[in-house]
């Protein structure tokens, strides 16, 4: 969800230290049962993987209660878009090991249970255990049109972080190789992510997060 500080998508990034970033819709629930969605970059491990989230978001809130996640990847760059400007919920069914769920745009997915958890301000080091692997589909990879509309859904979640002109420059960039590049739900996503930017006021510039920020 938005409240959980936007989207990062899948392509790979490096982390602080070199430790590789995977770009995913994490899910987690709380203790009735409810559902959150958010794009969020975690540290990837085929059989470990570390999540940041900040304090006041859904997502730690919940793996603090529940000390389970699963982790989505997907090709639909849509869910980043959608998951970076608003609280959503996407269609899912339930997880095969841990009591989460798994969104039907899932290529594949890992279910996490926690194995520690470190609270300290601002954003939590939580450490989990792949305890089940899921593979619905093949990942066939990005193309330029997806890339760019990942990283304005990123952009559009760091107006608090970024100068205004840096972001609709960068906007203006990335919507040439969409319109290059684009398929229909690539074009739509961007659309949406614009209009977004179009109508959400300038925010004071803070001083940004030493590590990245963006869906967690």
């Amino acid at each position: 969800s938005r409240t959980d500080g936007g989207r990062r998508a899948r392509h790979h990034r490096g982390a602080p230290g070199g430790q590789m970033i995977i770009e995913s819709i994490l899910t987690t629930m709380d203790g009735r049962g409810a559902v959150n969605f958010a794009p969020m970059g975690v540290e990837w491990g085929e059989h470990d993987i570390v999540i940041k989230p900040f304090l006041e978001t859904t997502t730690f809130q919940n793996i603090q209660a529940t000390r389970v996640a699963v982790v989505n990847l997907t090709d639909d760059v849509m869910l980043f878009a959608q998951g970076a400007i608003g609280n959503v919920q996407f269609p899912a069914g339930p997880a095969q090991v841990v009591n989460g769920v798994v969104i039907d745009a899932a290529c594949s997915w890992r279910e996490l249970e926690v194995r520690s958890l470190d609270a300290t301000p601002p954003r939590a080091r939580i450490e989990t255990h792949v305890v089940h692997c899921g593979v619905r589909r093949e990942f066939i990879g990005y193309n330029r049109a997806q890339h760019a509309v990942l990283e304005a859904a990123i952009l559009a979640t760091r107006t608090h972080l970024l100068p205004a002109q840096h972001i609709r420059d960068e906007f203006a960039r990335l919507q040439v190789i969409v319109d290059k590049t684009a398929g229909p739900r690539e074009r739509e996503a961007m659309a949406l992510l614009t209009d977004y930017l179009r109508r959400t006021p300038p925010s004071p510039v803070l001083s940004p997060s030493p590590t990245h920020t963006v869906g967690e």
